[in-house]
């Protein structure tokens, strides 16, 4: 990457700010951002290879955006960025995170281990929607195979494999079950996998 490009990312970074700070005058201290501006930044940050600087910024939005539950392709570049800044447990945590909200989006990371996980659920079948030009940029990145070689181990993991065939399993179950009582029951244990993590 050129410099001239590296500088066109970091303005694009700074305008992002500019507008979510403008966003929260507008609204008396409050974020509106219902344009999604705040998405925008993990991906421009591992675009420049400024981990440090995407870690300050997830500071910031978990700060300002507590209960945010985050797109799946977000919360993978989340993932990155803790992980390039030796934050291995919480990269775990983030990365699981990401199989709960999309379970076929992890597929598409460039790696040579695939899911050995039965996934006839269809819970979240809309990859396309997620795996946007973020997510394929990530693919193009030479500066991620380390990121490739932890995630391989990673997903082999035994504590891994356990978790995710019981969010697999809870799916399942979602996808028919009617009872307003048990779905409920079924999301909960679904949250707390999450949480425990």
């Amino acid at each position: 990457m050129t410099e001239k490009q590296q500088e066109r990312i970091r303005t694009k970074i700074k305008n992002i700010k500019l507008a979510l700070a403008d966003d929260k005058k507008r609204w008396g201290g409050e974020y509106d951002d219902s344009r999604g501006l705040r998405y925008a930044p993990p991906q421009l940050y591992i675009q420049l290879a400024d981990f440090s600087g995407g870690i300050r910024y997830m500071n910031w939005f978990t700060k300002n955006f507590p209960d945010d539950n985050c797109y799946p392709d977000f919360l993978f570049e989340w993932t990155i960025i803790l992980f390039k800044t030796g934050k291995l447990k919480e990269a775990e945590k983030i990365a699981f995170k990401t199989f709960c909200r999309n379970t076929h989006l992890l597929d598409n990371f460039p790696s040579n281990q695939t899911l050995n996980i039965d996934k006839n659920e269809s819970s979240n079948l809309e990859i396309d929607k997620f795996v946007n030009s973020s997510f394929k940029h990530i693919h193009s990145q030479n500066n991620l195979t380390d990121v490739a070689e932890w995630f391989n181990n990673f997903i082999k993991s035994e504590k891994f494999i356990l978790n995710s065939n019981k969010i697999i399993e809870i799916n399942r179950r979602l996808k028919n079950e009617n009872d307003i009582e048990t779905r409920g029951y079924l999301v909960r244990q679904m949250q707390k996998l999450e949480k425990d993590y």
